[in-house]
């Protein structure tokens, strides 16, 4: 379980990040994570790809920066394509930035994930790995299923409805299809 863990904690601090990164620009935070709990995806998969690197790569600051963001941008890209391909839509593009493939990853960002992994290995996964090992196995079943609801809620409203700002239920929108398009099934 606590690969579970992991992967939560990395999701929760993506959308600080991406919430971050919003603020820090002048815009508003879209939900680029789940209808309600506030967790990227996409940053905890990454996370975990990562920690399952070797431990000469692990070990090493500057392979695990090569590796690490090529790891991460590998799985950003799947991870879109998987959004494109199975919920119909899409929350990012890099179109416009340097080195994107087909939009779905960039230079600029594989190089701010290879940067990022650094201290997410060294500094904040340590600490996490004493922490989660103490947790009792009914408290992380119970987190289990709170987050796997909201998964299954969250894949079926973006695959009926094809809007990821259906998963923005905070800003008074309702789930209904949008006008002239009727639901994916």
């Amino acid at each position: 379980m606590e690969w579970f863990w992991y992967f939560l904690l990395y999701s929760f601090l993506g959308f600080g990040l991406e919430a971050g990164y919003a603020c820090w620009n002048g815009k508003s935070p879209d939900r680029k994570c789940l209808l309600l709990l506030p967790l990227c995806p996409v940053y905890g998969l990454g996370a975990c790809a990562v920690l399952l690197l070797p431990q000469p790569v692990l070990s090493s600051p500057l392979l695990l920066a090569l590796a690490g963001g090529a790891v991460a941008a590998g799985v950003e890209y799947a991870v879109a394509l998987f959004y494109e391909k199975v919920l119909f839509v899409s929350f990012w593009d890099y179109t416009g930035l340097p080195g994107n493939l087909q939009g779905r990853v960039c230079l600029p960002f594989a190089l701010a994930w290879s940067v990022l992994i650094l201290p997410m290995v060294y500094w904040v996964q340590p600490a996490a790995q004493r922490l989660f090992a103490a947790v009792p196995a009914p408290v992380s079943w119970s987190v289990l299923a709170a987050v796997a609801a909201d998964l299954a809620v969250s894949a079926l409203v973006l695959r009926r409805t094809g809007d990821v700002k259906r998963l923005q239920w905070y800003r008074g929108r309702s789930f209904s299809p949008p006008q002239g398009r009727e639901p994916r099934m």
